[in-house]
């Protein structure tokens, strides 16, 4: 089977929910409403969000975002974000995960950025191991999180 890296378009939103199943567990599963799907096309519109999807034998098994923020320091040149890192459970280890973060750091780069910045909530080791093979350092910065109370 043949791995094709893209850009998500419009018709796999429900595909792209199913493979959060394998990021967040535990969350709630979202239904296909009016209003969900506007605002996926609303993304989908914004030229500063990339969903980049690995798709295999139809069915989409690595994705990954990065929101590229436009920027008033470093010579104006942007930054991005890469956020919802996942690969479906079975078909870790393939290198997927790698090919749709690299196709997230060639859009930054394409674009001007002077940094991308990602962050894991994981500890795991190997997690950590598998950011760094694919270009991010670890300790550069430290991260903060604020969440509504």
């Amino acid at each position: 089977m043949e791995a094709q890296v893209r850009h998500a378009v419009e018709r796999d939103l429900e595909d792209l929910l199913s493979l959060y199943k394998h990021l967040n567990r535990d969350d709630p599963s979202l239904e296909l409403t009016p209003p969900l799907i506007d605002q996926w096309r609303s993304i989908l519109a914004n030229p500063m969000i990339h969903y980049f999807v690995v798709e295999m034998a139809g069915q989409l098994v690595s994705s990954c975002t990065i929101t590229i923020i436009p920027n008033l320091t470093r010579q104006a040149r942007p930054y991005g974000v890469i956020e919802n890192v996942v690969t479906h459970q079975d078909y870790r280890g393939r290198g997927l995960g790698t090919r749709v973060l690299e196709a997230a750091l060639r859009s930054a780069w394409q674009q001007g950025c002077y940094k991308v910045m990602l962050m894991t909530g994981s500890k795991r080791e190997e997690t950590l191991r598998f950011y760094e093979r694919a270009g991010f350092k670890r300790g550069e910065k430290t991260a903060f999180l604020a969440r509504p109370s």
